[in-house]
């Protein structure tokens, strides 16, 4: 096969890779030596890397202690082509999928529980594991997910960030029926598809005026659109919110029922303002979402293709992230950005 032939072919001395010297600063287009795997690690040419608002915060310095210079992404789908030693069950020419979540430790009780999300000595993908705004990348293998071949390389980026925290935050839900989903971006826009399907009513709250991604989320199958101060006609049973804005989470506690739950679904929020008791009481909850498990990575790529989820993408080349990432700033894409090298 053309993928498998490719994969054999010898490889290259350099490659091009956009990296952050910086906090503030603009990506730079570099090139930069090709990497080679070490004991348990895979290499990857990279097939595309979406484009994520953790992306954002780690530009804009509000995730601490970076290393840094970093190569950003980790939504990363690539082929294998060098494997480490002790890699077993992964072969040169498969095409694997590398998430947020790069590397634990193995032996804390977080990581013995299967909770590996909350390791304290947790490493991250594209914040101090090199990441796949580049041609080339090395991943644990561990933390690496098969993908099918049949998949638009592209297309299936957004799912390793936008639909494996996604998927965890809608668990978090547990069996609530109404669900608010404040944020429409490349998460609310696959985690809408999953929970229409399963039989949930979706509520969609928007910026104010953005008539084009209300429609976008009607589209999805949302009973109901409005912005995030708007109060839907129901009462919700949970409302995950994907937008990075403290000031969201007392506006969502106004719309749940009693025993509603509030999910934050982001890595980075803003300071959440101070809010009266009375729309917390009534056993009300308001819980995080940390990361990712393996676990959540496995029940959500088998689930996608049964949905099936279509994601909405916008290509960009590699040396277009600047771009990217500024129209995901500004709020200029429906679905979710991806760079393809």
């Amino acid at each position: 096969m053309p993928h498998a032939a490719a994969s054999l072919r010898p490889l290259p001395v350099t490659m091009r890779a956009m990296v952050l010297q910086r906090p503030g600063e603009p990506l730079r287009l570099q090139a930069l030596p090709v990497p080679r795997p070490g004991a348990g690690q895979v290499l990857l040419q990279v097939e595309a890397c979406g484009v994520c608002r953790t992306d954002l915060h780690l530009i804009d310095g509000e995730l601490p202690e970076p290393v840094l210079p970093m190569i950003p992404g980790h939504e990363i789908v690539g082929r294998v082509v060098a494997v480490g030693e002790g890699v077993t069950g992964i072969a040169r020419g498969q095409r694997m999928g590398v998430p947020w979540l790069g590397w634990t430790c193995g032996h804390c009780a977080y990581c013995t529980g299967a909770r590996e999300n909350l390791c304290d000595e947790a490493r991250f993908t594209g914040y101090q594991i090199q990441g796949g705004y580049a041609e080339y990348t090395v991943a644990d293998a561990r933390y690496c997910f098969a993908l099918g071949d049949a998949l638009d390389a592209a297309a299936a980026a957004p799912l390793l960030c936008a639909g494996l925290i996604g998927y965890r935050a809608l668990t978090m839900a547990g069996d609530a029926r109404r669900i608010g989903l404040y944020g429409f971006g490349a998460a609310a826009h696959i985690i809408a598809q999953v929970a229409h399907w399963q039989g949930r009513e979706v509520h969609a709250f928007t910026r104010a005026g953005d008539s084009e991604s209300q429609a976008f989320a009607r589209q999805l199958g949302a009973s109901w659109v409005g912005s995030g101060a708007e109060r839907p006609p129901h009462a919700l049973d949970a409302a995950l919110i994907f937008a990075p804005a403290g000031e969201l989470v007392p506006a969502a506690l106004r719309t749940l029922a009693k025993g509603g739950t509030v999910v934050c679904a982001g890595i980075h929020m803003s300071d959440i303002p101070s809010f009266p008791y009375d729309i917390l009481w009534g056993e009300r909850r308001i819980v995080s979402v940390a990361n990712l498990t393996r676990r959540d990575g496995d029940e959500f790529l088998a689930l996608a293709p049964r949905v099936p989820v279509r994601t909405e993408i916008t290509r960009f080349a590699l040396e277009q992230a600047n771009s990217a990432l500024e129209r995901l700033r500004r709020g200029a894409l429906q679905g979710a950005a991806v760079l393809v090298p």
